[in-house]
């Protein structure tokens, strides 16, 4: 065959055959590399502060005519009823954050501060008698909506639950359209109120940072999910001058002569309440013998 006619072909350099057609590189083992082992955090990240904005709309100061009393609530949500969340002793509105991030898809949320506890301020901060705690919710409900309140869901923990309880057995909210109340039972919580004492005096009652003060709650146990701490413990604290360290805000030490009106007689009370109810336990080991009945009709 005469190729004498053909003309040479260039010799392909290797920066065209990259141009024209890249290799593809081969397929990485899972023993190839090592993979890159995730940053430490140091401690004062893993327990710093959230801010409340990224669970709730808004925060406000409420008002109460008549009185130098002022409520702090954070509120979510736009539509649907009201849930109206109370908080145990020693906590916050802010200890409902995280459920509230979710809530507020659905329906709208008031998360307040009770009377010596978060960024509310009252004449008397020791005055935590059930009567008067019921009678702030009241007054905060109709400073929020007037004479004409929405449907409204009480939620309260603990403290908070008992408070719940005694408004609506009360009958004392027209708008009420359900109780939610979270771990407090009247046998249990009156048999626990002889070593309240004593587990106050054996908290740590001095804190360098916040920082150690949600990292001391979390270690400690009485907080188990790390979010919730970062967001909820900061409004538990006030900084003392004098000391130069954080202590408690509420000062439940000083009210056990309330302790025991908080949970007398709040199982039959919950029973009586006539609205929808919902009671969240741990376990149904110490369920009081008058729920039980309760529980086999529902």
């Amino acid at each position: 065959m005469d190729t004498s006619n053909l003309t040479s072909l260039p010799e392909d350099t290797l920066e065209d055959n990259e141009q024209r057609a890249p290799q593809q590189p081969r397929p990485l083992s899972a023993f190839d590399s090592r993979p890159d082992r995730p940053p430490t955090q140091t401690s004062s990240q893993k327990y710093s502060a959230l801010d409340w904005k990224g669970f709730f709309d808004q925060e406000e100061d409420i008002r109460i005519p008549d009185s130098d009393d002022v409520f702090h609530v954070y509120t979510a949500g736009t539509e649907g009823p009201v849930v109206f969340c109370l908080h145990g002793g020693g906590y916050s509105g802010l200890s409902f954050a995280l459920s509230a991030s979710k809530i507020k898809e659905k329906a709208r949320v008031v998360a307040m501060d009770l009377r010596g506890h978060g960024k509310s301020t009252t004449e008397n901060e020791n005055d935590l008698s059930v009567e008067t705690m019921c009678n702030d919710v009241l007054a905060v409900v109709k400073a929020i909506y007037g004479d004409s309140p929405p449907a409204i869901v009480l939620v309260g923990h603990s403290m908070g639950g008992s408070v719940a309880v005694h408004i609506a057995a009360k009958r004392a909210l027209s708008s009420l359209a359900g109780l939610v109340v979270v771990d407090v039972v009247e046998g249990t919580a009156l048999a626990s109120l002889i070593h309240m004492q004593k587990i106050l005096s054996s908290r740590v009652h001095h804190f360098s940072s916040i920082e150690k003060a949600i990292e001391w709650s979390v270690r400690g146990g009485s907080l188990r999910n790390i979010e919730s701490a970062r967001v909820s413990v900061p409004t538990t604290l006030k900084y003392d001058d004098s000391k130069k360290c954080y202590i408690y805000r509420a000062r439940l030490e000083e009210t056990e002569q309330y302790w025991k009106s908080w949970y007398e007689g709040l199982s039959e009370k919950f029973l009586s309440c006539p609205v929808p109810k919902l009671l969240l336990l741990a376990g149904t080991d110490r369920l009081d013998r008058k729920m039980y009945p309760m529980n086999s009709r529902h």
